[in-house]
């Protein structure tokens, strides 16, 4: 299958499968995450308390995550969802680096935002031109 950028962009059999997996498990761990927001259950006490953030902040940060996750489900807007997620799980990162976390919850944005784009990538056309992976 040739792009419009002339490059090769076929796709193997598996990858579709491997990334509605993907996709549904990103969402899913998400939405969690959104629950946990606006739910406020000990551990997201403790790791807003252990970044120096105001509880009253989650259910804002959980509801902007809400609007990110929308965009990322709605196939035409799923591109600039996962770039928006960037964004956010950047700033998770950054905030867990400051607040001087464990090396693991430090980079686990990181990870994760590899997981939002794999689905994009691997489902996306025209990703896969602007991102070619020789083989």
């Amino acid at each position: 299958m040739e792009s419009s950028l002339g490059l090769q962009s076929a796709r193997p059999r598996a990858a579709v499968p491997v990334a509605r997996v993907l996709y549904v498990l990103a969402v899913l761990f998400m939405l969690f995450d959104v629950f946990g927001k606006f739910t406020l259950p000990a551990a997201v006490v403790d790791a807003f308390h252990r970044q120096g953030m105001p509880i009253a902040l989650a259910p804002v940060i959980g509801g902007l995550l809400l609007a990110l996750v929308i965009l990322y489900v709605i196939p035409r807007t799923s591109v600039l969802g996962a770039v928006l997620l960037t964004g956010y799980l950047g700033g998770a990162c950054a905030i867990n680096m400051r607040a001087e976390f464990s090396a693991f919850e430090t980079l686990f944005p990181v990870l994760f935002g590899v997981i939002v784009w794999i689905p994009i990538y691997l489902l996306n056309e025209r990703v896969r031109a602007l991102i070619p992976i020789r083989r």
